[in-house]
């Protein structure tokens, strides 16, 4: 009450009593400038709406134009009730090993640093699981046909689930543990279950060869499918109980398909060579030119993937781009370039997969000039769907021509050469992370010292040009 009074005698004093600042042509100011009602805002990124419908309106115009492609349904190549009911078992047991893969993939980098690691102890988390998951690639057909497909599919299922669980420690041996299974499971997911199946339909039920492509292709839409919800249910997983919760949901669906082929599928093995032949079949196949350079080819754009895997998570969280929707807007992207791949291929225009493999290869190298330029946020996220795009494209072609060359050994030569490159990329972008996190360090320790700014102590003022 007493400031209350205060401040009504201060209103009701004579104007002369009142503090003035006499100008030219008698106006009376405020010595005290105005404040502003606001502080200038200078935007550093677009608002939050923006970066959120950016997403998702690019997510449902990629459904949009995938419906489109994709309809109407393909028919079955035939109506044989037995061979539906064995693609059936097959997808039902594929299908679920697939999503739980997708559930992992859009926050993994969130989940290391939520642990409180530095972005070279989380490339270096990542390396594990590329490292681990090329060099049991290089023999990974050889341990699969002597241990039997199914039982590979089972311990897929078992690595995988306990890779997940590893994710709930904080402890970097256990994460790292966790990593290498990792790694080993997704090489038996892409060994075992094609090979599975690829058996069973020629050898077991005597179905057609020509009626193989259905069912991959099948498989192909469904990925594509059940990859885009994987990421929008990731999201939702999220924002309700953290970035490990993707990891935990994705166990009920590795142990429904390990489960589902233990009572569902029978067991069939390989051919029975020592892994030393098998790994020499391979090198011969380095001969053959063709296969040689396709497998140059795989090496170099599968390196750069992984780069890629490894660093949209820091370049869009920043801007925030929800990270599950981003990831179904990839994963949209790619369906569509597969889509596009089949109806070249299978349609009207009778393209080749090479002449496709060579347009996604070049597609590929135009998005990643883009992002080396200044472009704006949004950008950053349209030209990382354009590469996914490029990689729907790729991978079909890539398998369609691998598949062709398994039979001289060529196909054997390129998983050599995807090795050697993959290590290659992996460990350049390593040693960069590395001496990133380095340079931070040096900021951290010797912030003030003199010595390493420009005119300081031993400077003399000047910048050393290095020549």
């Amino acid at each position: 009450m007493f400031l209350c009074h205060v401040i009504r005698a201060k209103m009701a004093a004579p104007i002369g009593r009142r503090k003035r600042k006499w100008v030219r042509g008698g106006a009376a100011r405020s010595l005290r400038p105005p404040l502003p009602l606001l502080p200038p805002f200078t935007p550093l990124s677009p608002p939050l709406p923006t970066m959120l419908l950016l997403p998702l309106s690019a997510l449902l115009l990629l459904l949009l134009l995938l419906l489109l492609l994709e309809f109407p349904p393909r028919s079955p190549p035939s109506s044989n009730p037995a061979f539906q009911e064995f693609q059936r078992r097959f997808h039902l047991g594929f299908l679920p090993a697939l999503a739980a893969d997708w559930l992992q993939g859009p926050h993994l980098f969130q989940v290391f640093r939520s642990r409180g690691f530095l972005q070279t102890q989380i490339a270096a988390l990542y390396s594990l699981g590329f490292a681990s998951n090329l060099v049991f690639g290089l023999f990974s057909h050889f341990f699969v046909d002597r241990l039997g497909r199914r039982r590979s599919c089972v311990l897929f299922s078992v690595l995988c689930s306990l890779s997940c669980l590893l994710l709930l420690s904080r402890d970097f041996p256990a994460l790292a543990a966790g990593r290498l299974l990792g790694g080993v499971g997704t090489s038996l997911l892409f060994t075992s279950f094609e090979s599975w199946y690829v058996h069973e339909h020629l050898e077991r039920h005597d179905f057609p060869q020509e009626w193989i492509p259905d069912t991959f292709s099948r498989v192909a839409l469904w990925n594509g499918v059940v990859a885009v919800a994987a990421g929008a249910v990731a999201e939702l997983l999220v924002l309700g109980g953290g970035p490990v919760t993707p990891f935990v949901a994705a166990v009920p669906f590795l142990a429904f398909s390990g489960i589902f082929a233990v009572k569902n599928w029978d067991e069939n093995y390989g051919k029975h060579r020592s892994c030393p032949k098998a790994c020499g079949e391979g090198l011969r196949g380095l001969r053959d030119p063709p296969g040689a350079l396709l497998g140059v080819v795989q090496a170099l754009v599968e390196g750069v993937i992984l780069i890629f895997i490894f660093l949209w998570t820091p370049v869009l969280e920043p801007l925030g781009i929800p990270l599950g929707i981003a990831f179904s807007g990839f994963m949209a992207a790619s369906a569509v370039g597969s889509s596009l791949f089949r109806q070249g291929v299978v349609g009207g225009l009778q393209l080749q997969p090479l002449h496709l493999l060579t347009g996604s290869v070049a597609l590929l190298g135009v998005s990643l000039l883009l992002l080396a330029l200044p472009v704006p946020p949004p950008g950053a996220f349209l030209v990382f769907l354009l590469l996914e795009f490029s990689c729907g494209i790729y991978f079909p072609a890539m398998g369609f021509l691998r598949r062709r060359l398994e039979h001289g050994g060529a196909a054997g030569g390129s998983r050599w050469l995807r090795g050697g490159a993959q290590g290659v990329f992996g460990g350049a972008a390593l040693a960069a992370l590395v001496a990133l996190g380095a340079t931070g360090g040096v900021l951290a320790v010797a912030r003030g010292d003199p010595r390493l700014r420009v005119g300081g102590e031993e400077g003399e003022g000047g910048v050393d040009t290095g020549m």
